[in-house]
């Protein structure tokens, strides 16, 4: 099934890169009349309910070919970007009702409700939630190290 979706989404990004829809995409998100970071916002929260139903490279092949450009025309560092993105797809797969570690957690321990199971990663997600809020507040505490290197 993962291989399916893999394959699904290679074709996907070259149908995107020949037909170039990923530019018509950015004129169009150009043309909107919000904030920059209202944009990064919904991209992250696109990501985080993708996470809760796919694996981490099925959703990455399928929305990096549309989120790059757009990052791109929006001035953004899209190295900051790829680490919001990773933290956000990282988050999906703990997040209730639908997480589907929460799914694998219930089958190792078979005797704890799901509820308890919920209740117990809330603290987890809260934590990795101000993290990813606090990346977007100050894209220089992913940046510095890296910045660094130059």
């Amino acid at each position: 099934m993962v291989l399916i979706i893999i394959a699904g989404s290679v074709a996907f990004s070259q149908m995107l890169a020949f037909t170039q829809a990923s530019k018509g995409l950015v004129d169009a998100t150009m043309g909107l009349v919000v904030p920059p970071i209202v944009l990064i916002i919904g991209m992250q929260i696109i990501l985080l309910v993708l996470g809760c139903f796919m694996d981490l490279v099925s959703i990455m092949m399928i929305t990096i070919p549309i989120f790059f450009p757009i990052i791109k025309a929006l001035g953004f560092n899209p190295l900051w970007f790829g680490i919001l993105m990773l933290l956000n797809i990282e988050m999906g797969p703990i997040t209730p009702p639908f997480g589907l570690e929460l799914f694998v957690m219930k089958g190792v321990a078979k005797d704890i409700p799901m509820a308890t199971i919920f209740r117990g990663i809330v603290p987890f997600f809260i934590a990795d939630l101000f993290h990813v809020s606090l990346l977007v507040a100050v894209p220089q505490i992913s940046l510095f190290l890296p910045g660094l290197m130059k």
